[in-house]
């Protein structure tokens, strides 16, 4: 019997502009921002995790490969994450030949307060829920990761050229199962230097409150 199998998508290909430099390679967690949020993809239930990066990117190509994901480079810059995202798929259509029933993980390579937690959540659910695309919402805004049915896959392909993901999601909400979390990660993403320096504080700030809890011996 096949066993469901998921995937995760990283797109990753953009420019880091308002940051400026590079922010999926700057110091997070002992690692870098996007070895961290790898390290958290990388579990048993995920088959294999897709990181979509610029061509000319041979530094995040190298922390990809670090952290024991699949980088992709296509021979020209990506203009849109969905063109990433389709790339991605492309990939996993070719090299695994999914089942309808599998799934896939859309995660921006930018979330680094991705905590396993919040995939445990997801990925509790997902084997009763497969039909439908399951987000993940804090204070009622919706975030990341997103599991869609491998099915939704042709709706990527297939939007058209002005149209983003979002389109996906928003077509019928009666296909859509919203999972209320109460975790800031769901929807943090990391885009300025201040993104950065929160991040920080708060990273500091939980190391700080781990040291002073009182432990058994």
């Amino acid at each position: 019997m096949h066993a469901p199998r998921l995937f995760a998508v990283v797109p990753a290909a953009g420019y880091s502009r308002r940051m400026g430099r590079p922010k999926l390679l700057l110091p997070y967690g002992g690692s870098t921002v996007v070895g961290q949020m790898l390290a958290v993809l990388s579990r048993p239930e995920i088959t294999q995790t897709l990181v979509v990066i610029r061509p000319d990117d041979a530094p995040l190509k190298q922390a990809v490969v670090q952290a024991g994901a699949c980088p992709l480079q296509p021979a020209t810059d990506p203009p849109e994450m969905r063109h990433s995202v389709e790339i991605a798929l492309r990939e996993i259509e070719s090299r695994w030949a999914p089942a309808p029933d599998d799934g896939w993980i859309l995660i921006p390579a930018d979330h680094p307060l991705l905590e396993p937690q919040i995939l445990d959540r997801l990925l509790a659910i997902w084997p009763t829920a497969r039909n439908q695309i399951i987000v993940p919402t804090c204070l009622g805004r919706r975030g990341h990761p997103t599991i869609l049915p491998w099915a939704f896959a042709a709706e990527v392909f297939a939007l058209p050229a002005d149209q983003g993901l979002n389109r996906i999601v928003r077509t019928d909400p009666h296909r859509v199962l919203e999972v209320p979390l109460d975790i800031p990660g769901v929807v943090s993403d990391l885009d300025t230097p201040d993104d950065y320096a929160r991040l920080l504080a708060q990273s500091q700030s939980t190391l700080a409150a781990d040291d002073t809890t009182p432990t058994d011996h």
